[in-house]
């Protein structure tokens, strides 16, 4: 046992430490503080590392390039947008960094244009020809020959064709308004030799994949051959246009403003607001240009006057306009050689396949540490609930969800059978707001009781309660978590699940749904 004067000597020994005799920090100096959005670069800087790094998997590079992209993509429909609002509303309040919007996104597009070029060079450098040495092949449309031409000729008039519309822009025809994220051609066009030159818009269809697999032979070693829509829609543009001369063809993508800006104690419906929401944002005014590395001076001055950009905004790439075409790529079982090797987890062994899960948890609270633990044992808890005739209620929080939620199919299915089901579903969820609305609006076509949270904050956690009839008496059974119900991430996401029927958490956790 420790003694008095053994504290006392302790403590005469902490106040010795450094961090006791070092001044109180001063929180008005800039130095002490780092850029939100500079920060956020360096944290996607180290998932592009992850694709630069020669001793991960090729597919597994090919992954990180693509989420790299993605996170991106991400960034400038948020944060850049909101710094964008800032500089145009002539705030010039400083951050507690010392800088004023101005120089954060003068900072911003430098370490961005950094990062990008550094992106595209890995990409031509190293991943694309090493893809091509393990037979994976990603043609440009106008080197093709022979049958694969002819198979491409094919497609194109086949299933591309018939999707593709060229819109006009001229005294008559205002520039279009172009969707978020999309891809477009800028076609330069005259009638014949020293005509007046017209302009036109082809948008590169949603509906047709990006990278297009061309027919392969039978053989285990058979090449994978890849084409990109936008350029087979290139090579082939001539036909929307019989009888003109073109002068150009150049791709662009424009990404816009997504943020959601909705006032929720004007709000009457939530839902309906942010559904109209979502219609706008995709329609924002535009953050960012990507234009092809050739695409000459008087086209990018173009493009910039009609999206009311700056120089900034303009991103010259020497390869595909987006790379999260690429995940085609990442998700082909049949390039496991060049993955990772698939990992399992591990099942709890308080919860074997068989075990009844009600009685486990009576006996026993059950930590879980995903993804090295099965999140199938939560998702089995709540199919268990769904199905069970003693269960009487299921209330839940849900954030993020994947298309295919087994989870909401739980839900879905316990109300068709009977059982009240509340279910809090955040329809802020950042980039999942459609998808999230989709599920309330099922969950509430089978009689399940939904709502929306608390106004003006967000509900981002992971809390079930179970409510079943025992042989004893009602019980209460709760699983809680980080992250959230989403059985696609949970098998890379670190997180925790807690599974218990103790009173002290089960009535905590109940006052907390009721809440919300």
């Amino acid at each position: 046992m420790q003694t008095s004067a053994a504290k006392i000597a302790n403590a005469d020994e902490l106040a010795l430490l450094p961090h006791a005799i070092q001044p109180e920090r001063d929180f008005s100096d800039p130095a002490n503080f780092i850029n939100r959005e500079l920060s956020w670069l360096e944290f996607n800087r180290r998932v592009l590392e992850e694709a630069q790094d020669p001793t991960q998997p090729l597919i597994e590079r090919v992954k990180f390039m693509t989420i790299f992209s993605n996170n991106l993509d991400e960034f400038f429909e948020i944060r850049v947008a909101g710094i964008k609002q800032q500089i145009q509303s002539e705030t010039s309040e400083i951050g507690p960094d010392g800088m004023s919007p101005s120089e954060t996104f003068n900072a911003i597009q430098r370490l961005v244009h950094e990062l990008v070029a550094t992106q595209y060079d890995l990409w031509n450098k190293e991943l694309m020809p090493a893809l091509a040495k393990n037979g994976i092949r990603l043609h440009d449309v106008a080197q093709l020959t022979g049958k694969r031409a002819a198979w491409a000729k094919r497609y194109f008039q086949e299933e591309v064709f018939p999707m593709l519309t060229p819109l006009a822009v001229d005294a008559s025809h205002p520039f279009p308004q172009l969707l978020n994220k999309s891809h477009n051609l800028l076609v330069r066009a005259r009638a014949h030799q020293g005509a007046e030159t017209l302009l036109a818009i082809v948008q590169v269809p949603r509906v047709v994949p990006r990278l297009i697999l061309m027919p392969r032979g039978k053989g285990a070693d058979e090449p994978w051959d890849y084409i990109y829509l936008a350029s087979l829609i290139k090579h082939y543009i001539a036909e929307l246009f019989p009888g003109l001369i073109l002068d150009s063809v150049h791709a662009f993508r424009v990404t816009r403003n997504s943020d959601l800006y909705i006032d929720e104690e004007e709000a009457e419906n939530l839902l309906r607001t942010i559904e109209q929401e979502l219609r706008r944002s995709s329609r924002g005014n535009a953050v960012r240009l990507e234009v092809e590395a050739d695409c000459p001076p008087d086209f990018k001055d173009l493009l910039l006057a009609f999206f009311d950009s700056q120089e900034a905004d303009l991103y010259k790439l020497n390869g595909p306009l987006s790379m999260t075409h690429l995940m085609p790529l990442v998700t082909n079982d049949a390039f496991a050689k060049l993955k990772d090797r698939p990992f399992q987890p591990a099942t709890d062994p308080a919860l074997p396949p068989h075990a009844d899960i009600f009685e486990v948890m009576r006996k026993q609270d059950i930590l879980l540490h995903h993804p090295y633990e099965s999140f199938d044992s939560i998702v089995r808890f709540i199919e268990s609930a769904a199905t069970d005739p003693q269960v009487l209620a299921i209330k839940i929080t849900l954030y993020r969800t994947s298309g295919d939620s087994p989870i909401v199919e739980a839900l879905i299915e316990a109300a068709n059978n009977g059982k009240q089901v509340t279910a809090l579903v955040e329809l802020r969820a950042r980039f999942d707001e459609a998808a999230n609305i989709r599920w309330a609006r099922q969950l509430e076509e089978v009689g399940a009781h939904v709502v929306y949270g608390v106004v003006g904050l967000k509900t981002h956690c992971k809390a079930l309660l179970v409510v079943r009839r025992d042989s004893d008496r009602l019980r209460q059974y709760v699983h809680l978590g980080t992250g959230n119900y989403h059985h696609r991430t949970a098998r890379t996401y670190t997180d925790f699940s807690l599974l218990t029927s103790a009173p002290e958490l089960t009535e905590e956790v109940a006052i907390v749904f009721n809440t919300l």
